[in-house]
């Protein structure tokens, strides 16, 4: 084997390959122990998936651009809270200013 270094090395031993459990209270060993999504004891159900037209796009980009406009109404109310802040911070440096003189 360190004659040939790109070829891989061969496992120590070989894998145990251990039978699925068949003493689940009588039920078929071959279904799985979870239920996959959209499964029930009823049978399965279908999920439809359709194409987006052109209405849909149109719908789609308006809730985008009102979902943007929420977003910086909020940034620019969070701005707009610093203004009386500000203003009262340069109203205190004022007074201490002329009461300093």
């Amino acid at each position: 084997m360190l004659d040939n270094s790109n070829e891989p090395e061969r496992p120590r031993q070989e894998p145990e390959i251990i039978p699925p459990d068949r003493s689940r209270g009588g039920r078929d060993w071959r279904q799985p122990a979870w239920r996959p999504y959209g499964w029930s004891e009823s049978g399965s159900h279908r999920v439809y998936v359709a194409r987006v037209g052109p209405f849909g796009v149109a719908m789609l980009m308006l809730a985008f651009a009102i979902l943007g406009a929420v977003i910086f109404l909020a940034v620019i109310g969070a701005m707009l809270l610093w203004i009386p802040v500000v203003a009262l911070l340069v109203v205190v440096a004022a007074i201490f200013r002329v009461l300093r003189r």
